[in-house]
């Protein structure tokens, strides 16, 4: 695992000790890990959504709203799958 060093002004690095005092993180590394994990996910389920519209917008699709909520539904289920085995 690779080091990362950060600087932060005092009041996000209160906040940051706060979340690791109050029992939710184990440390304030554990804390940014889950930030990063949660981006990566808001940042793909994005990519996903913009693939999918656009997929709908096109002349030669058929699928309905309905279709397309299955879909992403589906592959939101994969992608938690997927974190789950890593």
């Amino acid at each position: 695992m690779q080091s990362m060093n950060i600087s932060l002004p005092d009041p996000l690095k209160q906040f940051v000790d706060g979340q690791v005092s109050q029992g939710r993180y184990s440390s304030a590394s554990e804390y940014v890990r889950e930030l990063i994990r949660a981006d990566e996910k808001r940042k793909a389920e994005e990519q996903l959504e913009a693939k999918l519209l656009e997929g709908l917008n096109t002349a030669e699709s058929e699928l309905t709203p309905s279709d397309w909520s299955a879909i992403r539904a589906e592959a939101l289920a994969r992608m938690q799958a997927r974190k789950k085995t890593s």
